[in-house]
């Protein structure tokens, strides 16, 4: 690392909020909102050192871009991989681990007066169905009764079954 960066970087640590929004304009070429001074700090330290070493090569480049496809990320880990193997149908698996509690199963029905007319819907085990339409939350059903948004288990008097 030359003198030039080695001062440049020393130099951030000095800065007020107000000068790394400034220098963080000159070498990204946008203004950025963030208060963060650690963060403003690191994203320019990097900025500064990948201008004067030159930056990714481009084989770096297209592997980042391959590494980046985000229908693969995942923020948390499917709860069978701690148990070492999926199981054989892993789908229904997930699916009975993220039924909310508060729902009935499969296959009973949600009733509600609204307005002096009955709101009746089935509970399916991916969604629920509602006048010979499916849909994928109570939510929705509540808008489409009603025309605004409403919390789904709010509507149907059920968020304090747990």
């Amino acid at each position: 690392m030359t003198t030039t960066v080695s001062k440049d970087l020393a130099a951030l640590e000095k800065m007020t909020i107000g000068e790394l929004h400034d220098r963080y304009a000159e070498l990204f070429g946008e203004r950025i909102q963030s208060r963060h001074r650690i963060y403003l700090v690191r994203r320019i330290a990097w900025r500064i050192q990948a201008n004067a070493e030159g930056g990714l090569s481009e084989r770096a480049r297209i592997r980042a871009a391959q590494l980046a496809n985000p229908t693969d990320v995942r923020r948390t880990p499917p709860k069978w991989a701690t148990l070492g193997e999926a199981p054989k149908d892993a789908k229904k698996v997930a699916l009975a681990a993220t039924a909310d509690p508060r729902l009935p199963p499969a296959g009973a029905a949600i009733v509600r007066d609204y307005r002096g007319r009955t709101v009746r819907v089935v509970v399916l085990a991916d969604g629920f169905e509602f006048e010979g339409e499916r849909y994928r939350s109570l939510s929705a059903i509540a808008k489409a009764v009603t025309g605004s948004h409403v919390n789904g288990f709010r509507f149907f008097n059920l968020e304090g079954r747990r």
